[in-house]
């Protein structure tokens, strides 16, 4: 029936503190395989400094260099496996007929319902302790009332499955109630109901406010609140480089950028979502601050890809995905200062991981308070896009009247999501 299923996900552990860890993955293949198992490394906190991929479309072997994107970050390695294995097509047949069934299933959504005493870098808090539980925020509604109080709305997904068991859902207000210590009042964790569905709605987006985040030419507005700092310019350059020549039965794409956070999982789900297969990938290390990645890659019906206006579209999204995986501004909602940051959805419907935790903390940094928050999408002629909107509180070292402030703010919270 083929190789144990113990083997099919190994971690292997640096000799010393600061060597990455290397996840090997041997398993049936699938298509975007390669995209899904490193949104889940992504989702663990983990930044990919290296990478193999082979497959040839029946079996694949995927080796990933793996270190935390922060020294302090406790991984869990069990669970990062046992997340691992989940996503590979089993070659134990029991097991995969098992998996097939449960993946078909979506995830039961819960409300958490937190009420405690407002104070810098509340949000983040939570958000990191969720994080470390494995629990997944699909939407979330942040409101402080007139008397300094925090009524947080989170509805969460399990990662574990687990949360319709009593003691997951004790463990996690166990474990937030320690987190909030004496501003926690209470904490409750329950099935969606309704109140989910009242906060589908998502309020639409001023037209100018939406032309900035979605336009894909940023660094040429010479106008405008996300404009880069000089020394962030560097970023806004990549390369694709098609050849058919190299190899005779596929397309080789040869890539060259300056290295950023989750580079390798935009790499992949772009090339998910436009159906190409990667025969052969190669990540290479960082090097002076520049990355490249060379992918042997096939169209969906195994041919390679000649026609000119494919390698056209192709190079275009790779680039676009590279230089703005990420949308960052601040505009003005009313009376009140709002920032907005907002990421292309895969195609399979899932948004980008861990934007809301890296946002809450640039701002936990910052000293800002967040006096509202909500998550919802936003529909552009040619994709979907996941929009996280805060209400920002005045702080006496972030005026936010002030442009430099302003741009500060930007700067700041765009650096933590590109790492």
């Amino acid at each position: 029936m083929g190789i144990s299923w113990d083997d099919v996900v190994l971690i292997d552990h640096g000799k010393k503190p600061g060597d990455p860890s290397v996840i090997t993955v041997n398993c049936p293949d699938k298509a975007g395989l390669g995209c899904d198992l490193c949104r889940i490394v992504v989702e663990f906190g983990l930044c990919i400094t290296k990478g193999d991929i082979c497959t040839d479309g029946n079996w694949c072997y995927i080796v990933l260099w793996t270190v935390p994107q922060l020294s302090s970050l406790r991984v869990d390695w069990e669970s990062l496996k046992t997340r691992l294995m989940s996503a590979c097509p089993s070659c134990l047949m029991s097991f995969y007929f098992n998996q097939q069934s449960n993946g078909s299933m979506p995830s039961t959504l819960y409300m958490l319902k937190v009420f405690c005493l407002d104070r810098k870098g509340l949000l983040h808090d939570v958000t990191r302790a969720l994080c470390q539980l494995e629990l997944t925020i699909q939407r979330v509604k942040v409101m402080t009332t007139p008397d300094d109080k925090v009524l947080d709305l989170f509805f969460i997904t399990d990662n574990m499955n687990l949360l319709h068991t009593k003691n997951r859902r004790e463990e996690t207000c166990e474990n937030l109630s320690v987190v909030l210590g004496e501003f926690c009042i209470s904490c409750e964790l329950q099935l969606a109901g309704p109140e989910y569905e009242s906060q589908q709605g998502f309020s639409s987006l001023p037209e100018e406010v939406a032309e900035e985040l979605f336009t894909s030419e940023l660094s040429n507005k010479k106008a405008c609140s996300q404009a880069l700092s000089p020394d962030m310019k560097k970023v806004k350059t990549a390369t694709v480089t098609i050849d058919n020549l190299m190899s005779p039965a596929h397309t080789l794409l040869q890539i060259q950028c300056v290295d950023q956070k989750n580079l390798v999982y935009d790499i992949l789900r772009t090339s998910k979502d436009c159906n190409i297969q990667i025969a052969y990938g190669r990540i290479s290390p960082s090097l002076e601050g520049s990355r490249n990645v060379d992918l042997f890659v096939l169209k969906i019906d195994g041919k390679k890809i000649v026609e000119p206006e494919s390698l056209i579209a192709l190079c275009s999204r790779l680039k676009e995905e590279m230089l703005h995986p990420l949308r960052v501004t601040i505009a003005n909602r009313g009376p009140d200062t709002e920032l907005l940051v907002a990421n292309p959805v895969e195609l399979s419907g899932k948004g980008r991981p861990r934007v809301f935790y890296d946002v809450t903390f640039a701002l936990k940094m910052l000293g800002i308070c967040v006096f509202s928050a909500e998550i919802g999408r936003h529909s552009t002629s040619d994709r979907e896009w996941e929009v996280y909107r805060f209400l920002l509180d005045e702080s006496r070292e972030f005026p936010l009247a002030s442009s430099r402030a302003r741009s500060e703010i930007v700067d700041r919270v765009r650096r933590t999501l590109m790492g």
